[in-house]
């Protein structure tokens, strides 16, 4: 009778532990610097091709080296626990976003020191002024801004797909809006949570 009992005991424990669900919260720290990565990526200046340097060469005995240092750090910190704090971003759907976004920005910037366009709070482009545009740009400058918005749409998303929760497309969203007003150059307009417009 006592076995049954302790049978029955450790069974329920068992589909107690079961019923329990692991909350996996969104890492806001990392998705903070997940998005002021990308975001200075893109808008960094293009700079002029360096000379390609040979590549280095490594004795067989140093390659078994970095093999066994790497077998190494993977039993003291298991690749999950490594990429606990990180999001990743390393798709080819994320790089062709990105690539997307870096070859148009050298256009945006110009629209952005002239004040044609501004951040909006929730991150994503307004044409500020149309009247300010001359005619012949104005629809150059709304289709670039339709453009540069989906593609940060995209971007979220995808960002959200490849660690494998579309559900922080939000907490993502959020998180960029807010970098990508704080990475804003000087002489920039950006809307302020209350609706109003400030420049950088």
């Amino acid at each position: 009778m006592k076995q049954k009992t302790t049978l029955s005991m450790l069974c329920s424990a068992f589909l107690m532990t079961a019923c329990v669900t692991i909350n996996i919260y969104f890492p806001a720290a990392a998705a903070e610097k997940v998005a002021d990565e990308i975001i200075k990526d893109i808008q960094k200046p293009v700079s002029k091709p360096q000379p390609q340097q040979p590549d280095a060469k490594f004795e067989q005995w140093q390659l078994t080296l970095l093999h066994w240092i790497d077998d190494a750090l993977n039993i003291i910190i298991s690749p999950a626990q490594a990429g606990g704090a990180n999001l990743s971003i390393d798709t080819p759907e994320i790089r062709s976003i990105r690539a997307s976004m870096q070859k148009r920005f050298p256009t945006l910037q110009a629209y952005y020191s002239k004040g044609y366009i501004g951040i909006q709070s929730d991150g994503f482009l307004v044409v500020r002024n149309p009247g300010a545009i001359p005619p012949p740009e104005r629809n150059r400058v709304k289709k670039l801004v339709a453009a540069e918005n989906a593609d940060r749409n995209k971007l979220y998303q995808a960002i959200a797909n490849a660690n494998g929760h579309s559900d922080w497309y939000d907490d993502i969203k959020a998180t960029f809006a807010k970098r990508w007003i704080s990475n804003a150059q000087p002489g920039w307009w950006y809307q302020t949570a209350n609706g109003g417009w400030q420049q950088k």
